[in-house]
């Protein structure tokens, strides 16, 4: 059997650290990127520059390739409905994917399996939202876009009528908005599985995540202090959504825990997801590879933890000077850090890297990642006080 040959449909990071994986696997990657000098473009030989909403440059692309990936879940669904009836795989499929694309499609699906998600309904006036707030909590409501959101863009939370008229102004005039209770919650977890087409599951520890402005900034494996019937229940609703939507490759599932000691799902991603970054260097098999191994129907790799403690703090893009200076104060300060840096532009706010500590003290790997990542972001000084 000849070696089969990956497509991946974008050129983020998470193409970029799916090449990190295929190196030792011994397989190919051919990568359809936004630009040449896209991140993953960076590092994949077999790379085509094209836009992937259109189909002729889709079908082009996908000519001789044995499966398709993504990078990112914006490939319109029809497009993937066609490359099918080509006889090109796709992993995952147009028909698990959509609940990915589409969150109204998501929630319903959800509702029928009778997995606990905020309570939610589609709005189209701020008479609508206040409807809904009225039948539920009342205000505050979270407002979100159907499609296209992502790192806190999207969704908004308004405490009245006049703010949500105000969001449906802004909101394009195509826009589904769907309307959610703003749940009560402790933090946010995330519950990461990978899944084969065989049926095999493997579910990663749970972890905790926290958020800024929307944005991930910090990731901990496993979640400090998690009861453990939680932490089980979360991850068996990671493998019932996996198993029921036919998710192949990675799922990850965006959770609150809340203040009653329940968990309500968030969000979903079908692809490698922020919040499992630490499994390069935290667990015996990372993401990237196990979503390789996924789409390629091969046997899975073991999703335990090396380690007691893995942290990951993202490095966001700041006005500090260029991010390889960074590599001598931290290294030398902690010849166990590691770092990932993406090979993109610099700009305010955008995630640029990330760094992993590990260790036996929750305190210290929290400290020595901060550290790390504050330092390439430009926050510390010499002396390591604020700059």
């Amino acid at each position: 059997m000849e070696t089969p040959v990956v497509g991946v449909v974008g050129a983020g990071q998470l193409a970029r650290m799916m090449q990190q994986a295929a190196i030792p696997l011994g397989v190919p990657l051919r990568l359809l990127a936004e630009t040449a000098s896209s991140s993953a473009a960076q590092v994949i030989a077999d790379s085509q520059v094209g836009d992937y909403a259109d189909l002729d440059t889709l079908r082009a692309w996908a000519s001789g390739v044995d499966v398709v990936t993504f990078d990112h879940e914006h490939v319109p669904t029809a497009h993937l409905e066609a490359l099918a009836v080509d006889g090109v795989a796709c992993r995952p499929g147009p028909a698990a994917l959509v609940h990915a694309q589409d969150k109204v499609v998501m929630r319903k699906r959800l509702a029928e399996l009778e997995v606990p998600c905020p309570r939610n309904r589609v709005v189209d006036s701020a008479k609508a939202v206040a409807d809904f707030a009225a039948d539920g909590d009342g205000w505050p409501v979270v407002l979100k876009t159907a499609t296209g959101g992502y790192d806190g863009k999207g969704v908004w939370i308004v405490d009245d009528s006049d703010q949500a008229a105000g969001v449906i102004r802004v909101a394009s005039a195509a826009a589904v908005l769907l309307a959610e209770d703003r749940v009560d919650f402790v933090r946010e977890l995330s519950a990461v599985v990978a899944r084969a087409p065989s049926g095999q599951i493997a579910a990663y520890p749970v972890v905790e995540t926290t958020q800024t402005n929307g944005v991930c900034t910090e990731v901990t494996s496993p979640a400090p202090d998690l009861e453990p019937v939680l932490a089980l229940e979360a991850q068996q609703v990671a493998m019932t959504i996996a198993a029921e939507l036919d998710v192949t490759g990675i799922l990850a599932v965006e959770l609150f825990e809340t203040r009653d000691g329940r968990i309500m799902v968030n969000e979903l991603a079908m692809r490698p997801h922020n919040t499992g970054h630490w499994t390069i260097d935290g667990a015996v098999t990372s993401q990237f590879e196990n979503h390789l191994r996924a789409v390629l129907d091969l046997p899975l790799g073991s999703p335990k933890a090396r380690v007691r403690w893995t942290v990951m703090v993202n490095i966001l893009g700041s006005s500090a000077p260029p991010l390889f200076d960074g590599y001598l104060h931290v290294q030398a300060r902690d010849p166990e850090i590691r770092v990932h840096l993406y090979g993109k532009d610099v700009t305010p706010g955008r995630k640029v890297g990330h760094v992993t500590a590990y260790g036996d003290s929750l305190d210290e790997v929290k400290q020595r990642a901060r550290h790390a990542a504050s330092w390439f972001e430009g926050k510390l000084s010499d002396d390591g006080d604020e700059g």
